[in-house]
Parts: structure tokens; C-alpha cells; sequence
């Protein structure tokens, strides 16, 4: 029976396991070089806006409205496996216009994607209003995208560690993978930063941002790089009820969650590996809140955090078998699209290594797509 070995416990490396587990795979270990689902995938706001962030109906939409219609099945799995609900609300995503600018290009938008046969609706802003009292007076109009939502993305994490551990499935934490021992164009082990190898038979690198820190033979994977892209967030915290939907603006969007916590996210940062909360993010995002809402004033931030994002060189994910390994998987590069996009992830990964199933997206997204020549 062979063993698969998954290189990172964040959502996309923990629904793998689990997806692997329900075909069938008795042997799998995950190991991350810190904390179960604590990097990016913790620091998310669980947004499932495939509609509301779509700028064109190409290949990287279709992969994404695709797993935002897996979500409905996906959590009631995983909660008559856990008893854990994860608050998944598919009650729709408000984007609002503030600017005459804002107000033009919502227009055009609303325009293309109507043409597109993509399910939105405009609002006046006594529409929006009505549904959402707490927005600014100052919203001329928005749209409503009705089939996205969101999910309480740290609730799922915890939910599919549960899942994984109570099946059996190892989770060795604080061990950083530093390098990939290959033989014959094959994975024979992985060697951890203190020199220590753990054999398997299938690699599966979801290792997030740092992914290109991961060697080959103590050479660099031939492979994009994965950058690693800051992502500031706060929160404010509240027992009065301000919102029912996530609402989005050209700046940025605030997030209401069950217990009372109000997220407003999120800053686009190139700055490494460094996962600071600057006075300037902080100052970005609240600014961002409360023009959507100036009632977010009368509240204290309860809570500021960042994660790093992994974006590839172009921007879309990298999936599928590495093309120099035969045993050597990738699923990395899902930039600000990982929570949205862990159910497909997983059933095309699975579906590949258990079936031998080529999904188009394994064509598409293949990290072949770097090769030069």
C-alpha cells in the first residue's frame, strides 16, 4: 500500500488529506513547518466571491464557480463527520459604489457580467439600504451577487484537522521540509531543516509561500516562483448585529461573522516574508470601514493580524504533477482564492492520484506551464 506524503496542513494540504482519505488511501502523513492551518488559510477572511471579484468569464472563473457550487456539499460532509458547523452562508456578497468613479465602472461591470449570463442584480442605494441600514448614506448604488457568501474559515480548519486525526491521518508539526530526494526522475524521500528523511511514495507540495523555498536535489525547482504576497486584516467585535452580508467596495470589504466579530480586510503587499501589522495597514483598513460603514467608528479594534499569500508569476494556481517527477504533486498558487478553492483543489488532486482522472484544470494550471521551451 503506498503512503502519501503532504507537505503543508494549511486548507488546501488538510482537504487533500481528507479527500485521499474518503477514496480510499489508508496511508497518509502531513507535515507542516509550524502550526496546523495557522499561516494564510487562518489569516483569510473566508470570502466565497468567485462572481463578485470576477474581471472576465475565462478558465481561472470557471474553476472558481465551480468550487463555490462544491461548498454546500463540502461543509454538510464535513459536519455530519465532525459535528462542527463552520458557517457557511450562501445569502450573497453587496458590492457598493461610494464615487462617481466607483459608480461608472459598477455600470460597466454590471453590463458585461449581465451579458455573460452572470447572476447579479443592480441595487439603488435606497435598496441597499433597506437590506444593510448600516452602510453609508453616502453608497449612490451596488450589486448583489446572490450565489456567493462566505465560511467561518477558521472553524473549517479546525474542523478538518478533527476529521484528519480521528481517521487516523499523522499531523507532525514544526518540521520544515527543506529539500526533495529524487532518484530516477523519482521522489524517494523528503529531508527535513535538521537533516532527518521521511521516505513516501507520493509528494503532494502544498506548502503556500513557501513552496519556492522548497529544493530539488539542492536545486531549485524549475518551477514559478512562489511569492509570498502580506495580507493585513482587523476586527472590531460587537453584540449588536450591524450586517447580514458581506459587503465589498473597491478598496476593500467587511466580513460579519456569527460571534459578533466584524472583519474588514484586506492590504495587497509585496513585502517577503514579513508578517508585520503596520500602523499604515491599520490606518488603510479602517478607512476602509468606515466608509462603508460610519458606524464601525463607535467600535474599538478588537484584533489585527496579516498572512501571506502564495502568488504565482501570473497569478493563477499551480496544480497537478511536477513534469520533471513522476511522484512529485503540486498544489500551490491560489493567491487570495484558497478557502474558495480547497474543495476542487482537493477532488482534482485526489481524483488524479487515486484514478488516474485528468481534469481539465490539471491541464490548465499544470506547472508545466513554466517550463522555457
Amino acid at each position: 500500500m503506498q503512503e502519501i506524503l503532504i507537505v503543508g496542513a494549511g486548507i488546501i494540504g488538510l482537504s487533500i488529506a481528507r479527500a485521499l482519505r474518503k477514496e480510499g488511501v489508508g496511508r497518509i502523513k502531513i507535515i507542516e513547518r509550524k502550526k496546523t492551518g495557522k499561516e494564510a488559510s487562518f489569516a483569510a477572511a473566508g470570502m466565497l466571491a468567485p462572481h463578485v471579484e470576477a474581471e472576465r468569464k475565462d478558465a481561472f472563473f470557471k474553476f472558481c464557480a465551480e468550487s463555490n457550487k462544491l461548498y454546500n456539499e463540502f461543509v454538510s460532509e464535513i459536519f455530519d463527520e465532525t459535528g462542527i458547523d463552520v458557517e457557511f452562508r450562501a445569502n450573497g456578497i453587496v458590492y457598493l459604489a461610494f464615487t462617481e468613479d466607483d459608480l461608472k465602472k459598477l455600470k460597466h461591470r454590471y453590463e458585461w457580467q449581465s451579458k455573460a449570463k452572470i447572476k447579479v442584480e443592480f441595487l439603488q442605494a435606497h435598496e441597499i439600504r433597506r437590506i444593510e441600514p448600516f452602510v453609508s448614506p453616502d453608497v449612490l448604488a451596488g450589486l448583489i451577487y446572490p450565489e456567493d457568501g462566505q465560511v467561518e474559515n477558521r472553524k473549517l480548519l479546525a474542523a478538518l484537522e478533527r476529521f484528519l486525526r480521528s481517521s487516523g491521518i499523522e499531523i507532525l508539526q514544526d518540521t520544515e521540509i527543506t529539500n526533495l530526494i529524487a532518484r530516477n526522475s523519482k521522489i524517494e524521500a523528503v529531508e527535513t531543516k535538521k537533516g532527518e528523511r521521511i521516505f513516501a511514495d507520493v509528494v503532494i507540495l502544498a506548502s503556500g509561500a513557501w513552496t519556492s523555498l522548497i529544493r530539488l536535489n539542492n536545486q531549485s525547482l524549475t518551477l514559478s516562483e512562489i511569492k509570498p504576497i502580506r495580507g493585513q486584516m482587523i476586527a472590531f467585535r460587537t453584540t449588536k448585529k450591524f450586517f447580514e452580508h458581506v459587503l465589498y467596495s473597491p478598496r476593500g470589504y467587511v466580513v460579519p461573522r456569527e460571534d459578533g466579530r466584524i472583519l474588514v480586510g484586506a492590504t495587497v503587499e509585496d513585502v517577503g516574508f514579513n508578517k508585520e501589522v503596520t500602523n499604515f495597514g491599520v490606518d488603510f483598513l479602517s478607512d476602509v470601514g468606515l466608509e462603508i460603514s460610519p458606524s464601525l467608528s463607535n467600535l474599538k479594534i478588537s484584533e489585527k493580524w496579516a498572512g501571506l499569500r502564495p502568488m504565482s508569476s501570473d497569478g493563477l494556481p499551480v496544480l497537478g504533477e511536477f513534469p520533471e517527477v513522476k511522484n512529485l504533486f503540486i498544489a500551490t498558487g491560489h493567491y487570495r482564492n484558497g478557502i474558495l478553492l480547497a474543495p476542487i483543489t482537493a477532488k482534482v488532486i485526489a481524483e488524479k492520484i487515486t484514478k488516474n482522472v485528468d481534469s481539465e484544470y490539471l491541464r490548465l494550471f499544470s506547472p508545466s506551464r513554466f517550463l522555457i521551451g
